[in-house]
């Protein structure tokens, strides 16, 4: 199964096209809950899909109204440390570029290399560092979608950032910007690793999020990204992680993120 048949098969199910397209990361599939739902299909329905077995992604693509307009959004992703191969990774972003999707929205839960970014934090994504070890681009390039070496100048989008650093501002939501560090996961990061990344410049650490802006901007899609800290990493203390402390992080702020991003669509022309 293409993605062109798999985005041809939702177009005979999905009562709107749209042009907006939202992933939602660890702890944060409850968002899509808060909508109106238009259309929600499951995963395991979906040709070409492949099913996620990360802690609290529930697996469901949703097409809902925010602000007036359809969006499309995934509750929960696919990973690499799955066991997944990377093109079955970004097949759903893929599926969205051949909807029509020109916006996508990318949200994670991250660790923290930045005492000042504490769990909870809110912090938008201006750059990355793919230490994957793994490009989803490598391959057979796709001409439909991009060129074979496409630029990865500010693939986050400016524009988008500026817009919703304003929101952020007017709502008196406190937010961050930073730099987000993919690895394959998914065993955690070790504390010289940390100290690795963070003197490389990166803020945040994550098993994801990469691959699908790499993607996405093969394609031409503009995209937004947020973090939500949802721990420390070991560079600031010895503890083990649990999957019940990173879903209450997560669940506090993105009520608050679910405000920038409603005003953010909200803005959208």
């Amino acid at each position: 199964m293409t993605y062109i048949e798999t985005a041809d098969w939702l177009k005979e199910r999905l009562p709107e096209l749209p042009r907006i397209g939202i992933i939602l990361g660890t702890g944060l599939s409850d968002m899509a809950d808060e909508f109106e739902i238009l259309k929600s299909i499951p995963y395991r329905e979906i040709p070409g899909f492949v099913q996620s077995t990360a802690p609290s992604h529930k697996g469901n693509l949703i097409l809902a109204r925010i602000s007036g307009k359809a969006v499309l959004l995934m509750q929960g992703r696919f990973h690499f440390y799955e066991g997944h191969a990377m093109d079955k990774v970004v097949f759903p972003t893929r599926v969205m570029a051949a909807l029509g999707v020109s916006t996508l929205i990318v949200t994670n839960a991250a660790g923290s290399l930045r005492k000042k970014l504490a769990p909870g934090s809110i912090v938008r994504i201006t750059d990355h560092i793919n230490f994957m070890g793994i490009n989803p681009l490598v391959g057979d390039n796709i001409e439909d979608l991009g060129e074979r070496f496409p630029s990865m100048n500010e693939l986050y989008d400016p524009e988008y950032g500026r817009v919703c650093d304003e929101i952020a501002c007017k709502t008196e939501i406190e937010t961050f910007t930073g730099v987000y560090l993919a690895v394959s996961g998914p065993s955690l990061e070790t504390r010289a690793e940390c100290a690795a990344f963070a003197s490389w410049g990166a803020d945040l650490a994550g098993m994801s999020t990469a691959p699908e802006v790499i993607v996405a901007r093969h394609a031409g899609i503009r995209v937004l990204a947020y973090s939500i800290v949802t721990n420390y990493s070991n560079l600031f203390h010895a503890l083990a992680h649990s999957q019940e402390e990173i879903r209450q992080h997560a669940g506090v702020a993105s009520k608050q993120l679910k405000q920038i991003l409603v005003e953010f669509i909200a803005r959208l022309s």
